[in-house]
């Protein structure tokens, strides 16, 4: 465990590593401790993975979906011995136990189906001990490949950032959500590698306070100029003529571009379209789901309640009072200026333009 206040700030921080051979183990930053603590959790096993998941000591849907092919590894290491059809029994139940532990953030299932898809390539090829080992590299190259494309999306999204801009964003979407360097904050982190000045304000994200929590300390680690704004504020800050773009990420785009992201998203597109400022997304193409013609689809994840009534430990409402507490919302694609992706700035955001640039 590490004291955020003995934390070097020059030094970077990792959301999730790979430590060892196939007996190793899977090592994540704990985003339910921060800002106060920055501490290290080893994930030995599938149901420790499975909470952790569950209970956002590791979110956003790049970085779930890079844990979750960690995880079917973790799940076969008691199978090295195993014969083939017990191996290929122990890897489905884990892909289908690990799929269960979060509804909306279709990287979590494309990355569980591009596990279980390798292993069935090599069926018949390979005994269990040398298919763990295939299975291991392969998750690193998920892994690899997200840290390339949170680079491309940094170095085409910056494009849209000008000098002295003010950019709004909502939620986590930096390098705590993915494997590297985030969709949406890596705009900013390039942008500001390229010598620009951004003026970044995070909403604090109600009710579990990702914002407050993880985007502005997450944003004072690496040097940028952030201002922290509770949710109802965004309409004046905007109306103040302090913010001239925002951008954030999303757990599932539709094949129309409807675009699932943390709770509150819609409200801000809505605020940004009153104002005439630019709404964009950022998200890998991992993040698409073509198979869903509209947002309409998109599973949305009710959360405990208990997230609204005693945020943190205080209880702040009534005893025994109703409570609606969806994890997500959904913008429409109309109100999205751009989708940017590791292949370049999807606008204007319909099927036709989503199906060019991803073939």
């Amino acid at each position: 465990m590490t004291d955020l206040a003995a934390h070097d700030p020059s030094a970077d921080f990792t959301t999730l590593r790979w430590l060892g051979d196939v007996d190793g183990h899977l090592e994540l930053l704990d985003q339910t401790r921060l800002p106060i603590e920055v501490e290290y959790l080893p994930v030995r096993d599938v149901d420790v993975l499975f909470e952790a998941i569950r209970s956002l000591r590791v979110r956003g849907a790049p970085a779930i979906g890079i844990a979750a092919a960690y995880g079917v590894c973790l799940g076969l290491q008691s199978a090295a011995t195993a014969d083939e059809s017990s191996f290929y029994q122990q890897l489905n139940a884990t892909v289908k136990y690990l799929a269960s532990s979060r509804p909306t953030a279709v990287n979590l299932f494309w990355a569980l189906e591009r596990m279980r898809l390798k292993a069935e390539s090599l069926r018949g090829e390979f005994a269990p001990a040398s298919l763990r080992a295939e299975l291991l590299a392969e998750s690193k190259r998920i892994h690899d490949e997200d840290r390339a494309m949170c680079r491309a999306i940094g170095m085409h999204g910056a494009t849209l950032l000008q000098d002295g801009d003010g950019v709004l964003t909502h939620c986590n979407a930096g390098g705590l959500a993915t494997g590297d360097y985030g969709t949406a904050l890596a705009l900013m982190y390039t942008a500001h590698e390229q010598g620009k000045k951004l003026k970044v304000f995070a909403d604090e994200t109600r009710p579990l306070l990702q914002g407050a929590r993880l985007t502005a300390w997450e944003l004072q680690h690496r040097g940028l100029d952030v201002t922290l704004i509770c949710d109802n504020m965004a309409a004046q800050v905007m109306r103040e003529g302090r913010i001239q773009k925002v951008v954030v990420g999303a757990d599932r785009i539709a094949a129309n571009g409807d675009a699932a992201n943390k709770i509150g998203t819609y409200g801000v597109a809505v605020l940004a379209a009153a104002h005439n400022i630019p709404f964009y997304v950022a998200a890998p193409s991992s993040t698409f789901d073509l198979s869903l013609p509209s947002g309409d689809g998109i599973p949305i994840e009710q959360r405990d309640p208990r997230e609204v009534t005693h945020g943190f430990g205080s209880s702040t409402a009534p005893a025994g009072v109703k409570v609606y507490n969806p994890a997500f919302d959904v913008t429409p694609a109309r109100l999205i200026r751009g989708v940017i992706c590791e292949r370049g700035v999807i606008s204007p955001v319909n099927a036709d333009s989503i199906r060019s640039m991803l073939g």
